[in-house]
């Protein structure tokens, strides 16, 4: 029995009602989802709280995955629209923070800190990373972090694959421009 077949067995036994079945579906993909979660969020807790909505969507949606699709694919789009759905929650967020922070401190603006990572290199194309536009930072993600074609990549965000060379291409040449020393 090859992976695919045995990724199947697991689906249809999830489907049924065996709990059993789709943890050991979590435990194969729990990594792929984390790391995609964490490079769309820029944050390990965040990318937690992401990825367990992920296996909970996916759960919930497993009769909507078709037998002869692939899992981990249906999966990381799954993760993908999380991530993006996430993302523009945070924004709305964070906007609503800085209101209330400016309502309260009146004309003052507090500093706010970030830790450093033990890589600065890092730290800046993270930070650089998370400035781009959610979309283009899907398409980033999905290529160039997690090795997709721009083909594969155009399905899991369901976009046209012009579309995600588009947007690799707009995303790189900002990056560019923002990590120059």
């Amino acid at each position: 029995m090859d992976q695919q077949d045995d990724e199947r067995q697991w689906v249809r036994r999830s489907r049924g009602g065996d709990p059993e079945a789709f943890g050991v579906l979590v435990e194969r993909y729990e990594g792929m989802v984390h790391t995609l979660t964490y490079r769309m969020t820029g944050s390990l807790a965040d990318a937690e709280d992401v990825a367990q909505e992920v296996f909970l969507r996916a759960y919930d949606r497993l009769a909507n995955l078709r037998e002869e699709g692939k899992f981990a694919a249906w999966l990381r789009q799954i993760a993908v629209n999380t991530s993006l759905n996430w993302l523009k929650r945070q924004k709305h967020r964070e906007a609503l923070a800085r209101r209330w922070a400016a309502e309260a401190e009146g004309p003052r603006q507090a500093g706010y800190e970030r830790s450093e990572p033990d890589d600065e290199r890092a730290q800046r194309v993270t930070a650089a990373l998370l400035r781009l536009p959610a979309k283009q930072r899907a398409a980033v993600v999905l290529t160039l972090c997690e090795g997709l074609s721009h083909g594969e990549a155009a399905r899991a965000l369901g976009c046209a694959e012009a579309t995600v060379s588009w947007r690799v291409f707009a995303a790189r040449a900002k990056l560019k421009r923002w990590l120059r020393p």
